[in-house]
Formats: structure tokens, sequence, C-alpha cells
């Protein structure tokens, strides 16, 4: 019995000294990683208690937006509700691309500290980069501190997230075009019966790039220099063509944004059935409203909390409600996971996002330099 005993005390033993171990070497991990990230010059938490704990103190958040209106209160009501500390919100959003521009200037003259979190422009990315406090998010996220999937955030600077995605389609008039009469390929677009001015192009070419990565950089400026040649009606922006092919006017927009056609398309629908959102492989997707916390935040655990709550299944199940195909596409269950499921796509994500400027200038180049074309 004596043996019994001892026996069985070894085991229980045994299964503690393992279970400490494995504790151990999970705080040891985290432990690693915060030496890590702090010999780098980062901030780093050891467990979301202390976020919270801290958030607490500073009760406010100060936040610069680009999602819509609708999706912001419905999001910001959800976070109060999680969190309900934070007694104050005050909010500006970023409205085209001038507006992110005129706020890079101001950050560089020493204004704008007034705000905790903003978005991160694509086409600003590097500028902003010096103005954004150096959490790493990457490194948290990683070791589930943070619960952000980690395809969200970019792996070079560390501390920007991204918490939509944009899939680029072919709009389309159906007054004005079948839809067995629309391109079922890119390169569909080259045929001769879509020669001269038969179909918008933006010439602000987010679409090109992000056919880039699965197709290549010389076939992006080889099909650009051929959709020049068809010579398409040069637009900016997808809102008025889109309204325009709604109401019975134009043909296609060429790699319109799916929730922009969507959006159009059901605003319109109680008065007429006009407007057509066609897929066409390989998908071209690129990743969206990129925010981070400010170096100057009064409130950065507030808005550290705030960045990971807009990565959360519950905020991107209020983006998919507000603005139709346009969550993420690393959010499991989100509409845009679904859509491409079994689908050949091209994804502008993080690994390729530091040539989205260049492809973007070789685009237009490939174009001859365009202006709008107003009508």
């Amino acid at each position: 019995m004596a043996f019994k005993s001892q026996t069985k005390m070894c085991v229980i033993l045994m299964v503690c000294s393992l279970a400490s171990g494995t504790a151990l070497g999970a705080d040891s991990s985290v432990v690693k990683t915060k030496q890590k990230a702090e010999s780098e010059g980062y901030v780093f938490m050891t467990s979301h208690d202390e976020i919270v704990e801290k958030a607490k103190k500073e009760g406010k958040l100060a936040v610069i937006r680009s999602l819509s209106p609708g999706t912001f209160k419905n999001m910001i009501a959800a976070f109060r509700q999680k969190y309900p500390f934070v007694t104050d919100v005050t909010e500006f959003e970023f409205r085209g691309t001038e507006a992110p521009q005129r706020f890079i200037l101001e950050l560089q003259a020493g204004r704008g500290k007034e705000w905790d979190v903003f978005d991160v422009a694509p086409e600003l990315h590097s500028e902003f980069l010096p103005f954004l406090k150096k959490f790493d998010v990457l490194g948290m996220a990683k070791q589930g501190i943070l619960n952000i999937p980690a395809e969200t955030i970019d792996p070079k600077s560390r501390r920007v997230v991204s918490v939509t995605a944009g899939v680029h389609v072919v709009a389309y008039n159906k007054k004005a075009i079948p839809e067995d009469k629309v391109p079922e390929s890119w390169e569909d677009f080259l045929k001769p019966e879509f020669k001269g001015k038969k179909f918008m192009v933006d010439i602000r070419p987010q679409g090109f790039a992000a056919l880039a990565p699965r197709l290549g950089e010389e076939w992006m400026i080889n099909y650009a220099q051929r959709i020049r040649e068809q010579q398409p009606i040069w637009v900016r922006g997808p809102a008025q063509p889109l309204a325009r092919m709604a109401t019975g006017e134009g043909t296609m927009l060429h790699l319109s944004y799916y929730h922009s056609c969507m959006r159009e398309r059901e605003k319109r629908l109680g008065i007429s059935d006009t407007l057509g959102c066609k897929v066409i492989q390989p998908v071209p997707i690129r990743i969206g409203d990129r925010t981070a916390v400010s170096l100057f935040a009064a409130h950065p655990h507030v808005a550290l909390l705030w960045v990971e709550f807009q990565a959360s299944a519950i905020a991107q199940r209020i983006i998919d409600t507000n603005e139709p195909l346009k969550s993420s596409l690393y959010a499991p269950g989100s509409k845009i996971n679904e859509l491409v499921k079994g689908k050949t796509i091209s994804v502008n994500d993080w690994h390729s996002f530091y040539n989205t400027e260049r492809w973007m200038e070789l685009t237009v180049k490939a174009f001859g330099f365009p202006q709008e074309e107003r009508r």
C-alpha cells in the first residue's frame, strides 16, 4: 500500500511539474517576445488585462475614421458596450484623398496631436509611420494578448492594422449590355467591340495594383497600355459612374469596388434593377482601412483596444451589415471570405503592399497620364 501511495504521489508530482513547466514555457515565450520588442523600441504589454486596466484610467477616445458614419456609429456603440468605462468619444471623418494629405502636413507642422487613433492612407503609408506609436501589435497578436488576425497587421511596421478589404468587379448597366455580353475575363475588355468610349476606367488604378500580385508587374503594365488603346472613358472615383449606370446611363465601369456597386444597386432596387455587379477571376482584392495609434495619443490604451475591436467578429458583422462586402478577407465567416471561396484571387496584401504606390504610378504612366472626363 505504501508503494502504491508513493507511486501515486510521484505521478501527481510529475503532472504538476509538467503543468508548471508548460505555464513557465508560455510565460517565458511572452517575456522573450517582450524583451525583443522593447530592444527594438516597441511597447509590448504581457496581458490583455494590463491594457484594459490602463485604458480604464484614460476613459476617452479621439478617432479619425474613414468608415461610413452609420458603420462607425454602430461600431462605437458596440465598443462602448464592451468597455463602458469609455465615457467620451470624439470623431472626425477622412473624405477622399485630400484629407489625409492635409492631415500629414499638419502632423509634420507639429499639429494634429489631439487625435488618439487615425486611418493611414495607402499612398502616404511611409509618411505616416513616424507619427504612429510603436505598439508591437503584431507581437501581441501572435502571443494571443490582442485578438487580431496576424494577416491583417503590417509585418514591416508591426503597428498598422487593416480592418476591411476591397474586392474589384465589373459594374454594368443591364439596359445597355446584357449579362452574357459582359466580359468573362479581364482580357475580354481588350476585344474590338469594346473599343471607343465603351466602358469607364478610374484614373486612380487601385484595381490594377490588386491584379499585379498574381499576374505580375509586366502583365499589369502591358494590360494598362492595351486598356489605353481601347480609348475608354476616364473617370475619377466610382460614385458618379455607378449612379449614372443605376439610372440607365453608360455601360460598364472597369475594376469597380464591389461594395460600392452593391450599395448603389441596393439603394436603387425599389426604383429599378439596372445596375449589375459581376465577379471576374482572378478576383482582385486589396486590404483597406488601415488604422493605428497616434504617437501623440493622450489615451493610447483605449486607442489600442479600439484598433483590436475593429478586427473583432462583432465589428466585422457590423461592417458587413452597413457596407456589404467591405469586411476583412481574413475575418472567418465574413461576406468577402465566403464570396471568394473556391475562386482564384489576387490579393494586394501586406506582402505586396509596399509596391502599391509604384504600381499605381506605372499604371497611370501606361495610361498616358489621362485626365478625368467631365460629363
